[in-house]
């Protein structure tokens, strides 16, 4: 048996969120937290009961430790952590707004995650994982990231290990121009993709979910998410048939970063189980409702892990 099921591989940040939802400019007090999606689909899943080992770079530094400590709590394996003492870990602020929302200043720009190179994977026990995931966030880092993205797609394809994709574009870390051609074909070497709808609009110009599927490509099973709507699945090798669609669950949104992690940990979940496609959609949306009810970029969802069995399918 393998000492863990799924490998991560992404940056975490420290999050700096100003308290009573004051913006930054007049704040007197934060509290802080890490985020990061790679990571959070990795505690999810840890807190699913699966064995899952997260991959990256953090400094030599406090704020290292803290993200280490923070991503290992649920049951996480962090040995594979590179720790650099060169290279600070990077942080990300909440500015809220009355008028406009929230939005998000990131400091990640010469990170020790924004370091990892292919190299890196060498150190990773690539081939002893059932799927590996990573999002589309990695690849924006910088021109070592994105080869290293590449490159652990291709290695878990030689050892057939399932690959898993998030597109996660994030208009902060680069223009639509500059992600169109890279998150495609990240998206085009992967087994499973997750993706907005709105954002492969954005990025891809898309209009419906049969057309983010058509550009993706008959080959890769594709997970289009519609907000509240609800997501479709079209599996890989189908035709052009109709998908397996699933509607969200009604939720009260307390605050919306960190559902798209949860929702693909929730997938993933019960994909690792062989749960048949709409049980796979409908548990991304059960950990996704969840999130939604926390300002948590992960919120402890154990309460979510499902009754083991025994074989006459009884409860134990």
């Amino acid at each position: 048996m393998s000492d863990h099921e799924v490998l991560c591989l992404g940056e975490a940040m420290v999050l700096v969120t100003p308290r009573q939802g004051r913006p930054l400019a007049t704040a007197h007090e934060a509290s802080l937290s890490v985020a990061g999606a790679e990571s959070n689909v990795a505690q999810y899943l840890a807190d699913l009961g699966h064995r899952v080992a997260w991959a990256s770079r953090v400094g030599s530094d406090p704020l290292g430790d803290r993200v280490v400590a923070a991503v290992a709590r649920p049951g996480v394996d962090v040995r594979y952590v590179e720790r650099d003492p060169a290279a600070p870990t990077a942080v990300y602020f909440k500015d809220p707004s009355p008028e406009g929302g929230t939005r998000v200043h990131y400091y990640r720009t010469g990170s020790a995650a924004s370091g990892l190179t292919p190299a890196y994977l060498d150190t990773l026990p690539i081939a002893r994982a059932r799927l590996v995931h990573l999002s589309g966030v990695t690849a924006a880092l910088s021109a070592g990231c994105a080869r290293t993205a590449t490159a652990l797609l291709d290695r878990a394809r030689e050892a057939g290990v399932l690959r898993s994709f998030d597109v996660n574009y994030r208009p902060a870390l680069w223009s639509t121009e500059d992600a169109h051609a890279p998150l495609l074909a990240l998206a085009r070497q992967a087994d499973v993709v997750f993706v907005g709808l709105d954002e492969a609009a954005e990025v891809w110009g898309t209009t419906t979910a049969e057309d983010v599927r058509d550009l993706i490509g008959p080959s890769v099973s594709v997970v289009v998410k519609n907000a509240e709507v609800g997501a479709v699945l079209f599996e890989a090798n189908r035709g052009q048939g109709a998908g397996t669609f699933v509607p969200a669950e009604p939720v009260d949104v307390v605050e919306p970063v960190g559902a798209g992690d949860a929702f693909a940990a929730g997938y993933l979940s019960a994909w690792l189980r062989d749960e048949p496609p709409a049980e796979r959609l409908r548990l991304g949306h059960r950990v996704a409702a969840f999130a939604l009810g926390s300002v948590e970029d992960h919120a402890d969802a154990t309460s979510l892990h499902p009754p083991a069995l025994d074989p006459d399918g009884t409860v134990r």
